[in-house]
């Protein structure tokens, strides 16, 4: 599951914000607060830029990260008590695993998932989990941005493996193609994609 090599990235990035987390937030910013109460439950949350947004937006949130990383999931609780939000739960599930605080989850709405598609080796280990849950709540999206970092790595096959759709989503269609990402101090010197993935009907549609 690439946890070995995850590891040693947060140890060295820890205090890096990731550079697609900006344009989530801007996505959070202009459409959660159209629906106040919806559920969001975010993967891979880290220091969980896209969950701390839509929980100010209004948004009832959970988060989560590796439950084999710690540290990864002291760090989300640490940005929950650095911006006033000691109530919102953090739990520790790690992409893949059918593990019991996945299948006790609450129902949600939406999935995020900030700069999730980083190595490879865990693509399908992601949108295993990302089916699951979409599986248990067959209304709900997974809202993704990440950088590109290979022309060469797709996660199509395994879309339809997994029996899932994507749309991409412009980042220009919500004013995140400009200078600093989602009007945060963060340069815009990466490629930043955003796709909406949900389940496939039974025409692949």
């Amino acid at each position: 599951m690439g946890e070995p090599r995850r590891r040693r990235a947060v140890r060295r990035y820890r205090f890096v914000g990731d550079p697609a987390g900006g344009a989530e937030r801007a996505v959070l910013a202009l459409r959660v607060p159209e629906h106040r109460f919806l559920l969001s439950f975010q993967i891979g949350a880290g220091v969980s830029l896209p969950g701390i947004a839509a929980a100010k937006c209004g948004a009832q949130v959970m988060l989560s990260d590796s439950e084999e990383l710690p540290q990864c999931l002291a760090l989300a609780q640490e940005s929950c008590s650095m911006n006033h939000l000691p109530h919102v739960p953090v739990v520790g599930i790690t992409w893949g695993r059918l593990s019991p605080q996945l299948l006790s989850l609450a129902p949600v709405d939406i999935i995020l998932g900030s700069d999730v598609f980083f190595d490879p080796k865990d693509f399908e280990d992601i949108l295993t989990t990302v089916y699951f849950l979409l599986e248990k709540n067959p209304r709900a999206e997974f809202w993704t941005t990440y950088q590109v970092r290979s022309a060469d790595w797709s996660i199509e096959a395994l879309l339809y493996k997994w029996n899932l759709k994507s749309i991409h989503i412009p980042l220009h269609s919500f004013s995140a193609d400009r200078e600093h990402l989602g009007s945060s101090s963060l340069p815009s010197r990466h490629t930043i994609e955003m796709m909406i993935i949900s389940l496939a009907r039974s025409d692949g549609t």
